[in-house]
């Protein structure tokens, strides 16, 4: 981030990154799998002839408490049939009513959910417990959290119970701003002026040391008050997980008008410069060697530019997964890294159930103990979004960043050649790797490969050819490797020249004669 703000040092107080919306769910991990759930009826002496009025009376048991919980802290119990936004309604209850801590209503709502039933099987002639798609009432308890601000909990009234807790960061540093007596002005779920922003920026540093269980447990708790009856002796945990998480980077300006002159071109170079002005080809998969899309894709792959209410907003897709700016409430820049889809990322851990092996990396996992190494690819996404847009503008001349890349190098007591990058073969080597998919999560051989090579029965020697071609910018600097994998990222070297050639090639003569 640094290299943003002493680029506009001039414009920008300072920045703040951490939290902003966090979604977890909460999974009877028991209840989920059919053995489980036979284990569990078993130890209630359930027999699957009584399921399903053995269940209606757990179900109808919770209804009670839940409603009984409601009117004796005397908050309404609220049935919602349309599509208004509930956390709008309940600002308006908590305003309306003067709630300032505490529960501030439940909303009830029937949506989709997975849960179990019991079926004759005509094969075996028995009675079988299936799990599948089904819909039944959900409570939203929605609260001002002493710790955590304005959050909600979704409950299902159903088995096997999954509950879903939503919180943001942002209303969570308030909290903790409070406390500390730390001046500051919120907008919405931003703030335009903090009166230290160091200190705010530990405080959000200190969320990511959150014992989760105990937090996600008590408001579990408190959004379920028959977990008690409906289990007893029989004690089922939730585990939990990170269904979505947003880690957000606000670059505090110092006038709405210092943004609004810097934003149109941050804007350009979001859609021009990180990649194509072709959205598919942009953050797409393996493309015909026309540039064409394959038959066999099936997804969709974007760079959108929306405008909002509050302005214009940029977003990199990738699956399920993206990197997006935009600007809030006139002085604040936010890059947002949007994770809901983590099997790509990697985390350097032991294997379950061996926390004293041999460490390596392994796939990311949903659950609340990975969520430290998920922030931290989060914050280098947005790191290196921010340093890429530190070059807009820049007034070092082109030669001045091409010359020493012309030249030959040593590298490891080898010769490395002079990149052309001005040539087609070079600079679509060096647009390939700065490309917009590549920010969260680096590049490898074989994604490389698939934009620069036509599909052949020569992989190996296309693999070799790109080995050598990556270590060639790696000789020169624009890239580093990850250690212990094969991936690689731009440098910020690499991603100063990068911006600077691929802009320079997509100029126009007319442009490049006016600047000129």
């Amino acid at each position: 981030m640094l290299s943003f703000i002493q680029r506009f040092s001039s414009e920008v107080i300072g920045s703040l990154s951490g939290f902003d919306r966090l979604r977890f769910r909460g999974t009877k991990r028991l209840l989920n799998t059919q053995g489980g759930m036979h284990t569990f009826l078993w130890h209630k002496q359930v027999l699957l002839k009584d399921f399903k009025s053995y269940v209606c009376d757990v179900t109808d048991s919770l209804r009670r408490s839940v409603e009984h919980a409601a009117a004796g802290a005397g908050r309404p119990l609220i049935f919602l049939n349309h599509g208004e936004r509930k956390e709008d309604l309940a600002q308006r209850v908590a305003q309306r009513d003067g709630v300032s801590s505490g529960l501030i209503c439940v909303f009830s709502a029937v949506e989709s959910c997975f849960s179990w039933s019991v079926h004759p099987d005509r094969a075996s002639k028995r009675l079988v417990l299936e799990g599948g798609p089904k819909k039944c009432l959900h409570y939203y308890h929605y609260y001002l959290h002493p710790q955590l601000g304005l959050m909600h909990a979704r409950l299902q009234t159903w088995f096997p119970f999954t509950i879903q807790v939503c919180l943001n960061g942002r209303e969570w540093l308030a909290r903790q701003m409070d406390q500390a007596g730390i001046g500051y002005v919120k907008k919405d779920n931003c703030f335009v002026d903090v009166q230290d922003l160091q200190a705010a920026q530990a405080l959000l540093d200190s969320q990511l040391e959150t014992d989760w269980p105990t937090l996600l447990g008590g408001i579990a708790a408190s959004s379920n008050p028959a977990e008690q009856e409906i289990f007893g002796d029989f004690a089922v945990p939730y585990y939990w997980s990170v269904d979505e998480s947003e880690w957000a980077t606000d670059f505090l300006f110092r006038s709405p008008e210092a943004l609004a002159a810097l934003y149109p071109r941050l804007l350009r170079h979001g859609t021009f410069v990180l990649g194509s002005a072709d959205v598919l080809r942009y953050l797409g998969r393996k493309l015909t060697p026309q540039g064409g899309i394959k038959g066999s894709f099936v997804g969709e792959v974007t760079t959108d530019l929306k405008e909002r209410p509050e302005g214009m907003r940029i977003k990199h897709q990738l699956g399920r997964n993206w990197v997006k700016m935009y600007d809030k409430q006139g002085s604040v820049l936010r890059i947002e890294t949007v994770i809901n889809d983590a099997r790509d990322l990697k985390v350097y851990r032991s294997k379950e159930g061996d926390e004293s092996g041999e460490k390596q990396w392994l796939r990311l996992r949903k659950g609340v103990a990975d969520l430290c190494r998920r922030t931290e690819v989060s914050h280098k996404s947005n790191g290196r979004y921010a340093d890429s847009l530190a070059r807009v503008a820049d007034t070092k001349p082109l030669a001045e960043v091409t010359e020493p890349l012309s030249e030959p190098v040593l590298w490891h007591g080898r010769r490395a050649r002079g990149l052309n990058v001005m040539g087609a073969e070079d600079a679509s080597l060096l647009e390939a790797v700065s490309r917009g998919e590549f920010l969260i999560n680096g590049l490898r051989n074989k994604d490389i490969r698939g934009l620069l090579y036509a599909a052949s029965e020569q992989t190996k020697r296309e693999s070799a050819a790109v080995t050598r071609r990556l270590r060639l910018l790696r000789a020169h600097g624009l890239i580093t490797k990850v250690p212990k994998t094969h991936r690689y990222v731009l440098s910020e070297k690499g991603r100063s020249a990068c911006c600077a050639i691929l802009a320079a090639r997509q100029a126009d003569t007319a442009t490049l004669l006016q600047a000129a």
